[in-house]
């Protein structure tokens, strides 16, 4: 089982997270990917804009690699839940994590409508974005991690990356990571209070202004 600190736990809770270990299910070879699948049989990704106090960066989106995960991303998104989101887990040579909405009926709204689980099909490495999850089978939502190398120890424990920063990664590198790991037991009061406990508590933390889909060129 990894340690709390290197795992991309979302808490279920309101008061604590739940410390129980993750699914060992071993999909994806730590250090290699699978072959790539015919040009033909592959869904269309697609390309997010994330623009953040610290600049921008986009997102390409591979629905084959995590359906379910990537059509959730896209309903918020779309929705606007991650507009003004905190990055309010940065981990130094380990991940950068947002997703807990300013608007706490958002918050509720997803907390009670998991993603069921996926096979991880590519492995974490540098760049890559994953949902973060509780030991909990099926406990998938709206909080996700960018990976800052690759996270070898996440491979097998059911973390399943659904795209890949393709520009601006020099701007996540530069999300402030002062904090470390101290918000991450707090993310109950996150989703409750919002930004104004942020601001008061962490004022130094890095946000999301916007962010949108990015129109295919014909």
């Amino acid at each position: 089982m990894t340690s709390q600190s290197e795992t991309p736990l979302e808490t279920r809770s309101t008061t604590s997270n739940e410390s129980s270990g993750e699914p060992a299910v071993q999909l994806v070879s730590a250090e290699t990917e699978p072959p790539a699948e015919p040009e033909a049989e592959k869904t269309p990704t697609y390309k997010v804009k994330f623009e953040t106090t610290e600049g921008d960066f986009v997102v390409e989106v591979h629905p084959d690699w995590s359906p379910l995960g990537a059509e959730r991303f896209k309903e918020l998104v779309t929705s606007g839940f991650y507009n003004d989101c905190a990055f309010f887990r940065v981990v130094d040579g380990f991940m950068v994590q947002f997703g807990i909405s300013n608007d706490a009926e958002a918050n509720e709204k997803y907390r009670s409508k998991p993603i069921l689980d996926e096979p991880v099909k590519k492995p974490n490495t540098r760049g890559r974005i994953t949902y973060g999850k509780s030991g909990l089978p099926n406990s998938r939502t709206t909080q996700v991690f960018i990976n800052y190398k690759h996270n070898v120890h996440l491979n097998g424990s059911g973390f399943a990356p659904f795209g890949e920063v393709i520009s601006g990664m020099d701007v996540v590198d530069k999300l402030y990571s002062g904090y470390g790991e101290q918000t991450t037991r707090l993310q109950g009061r996150i989703a409750t209070e919002g930004n104004a406990f942020l601001k008061e508590k962490f004022p130094k933390l890095d946000y999301i202004k916007k962010a949108t889909l990015v129109e295919a060129k014909e």
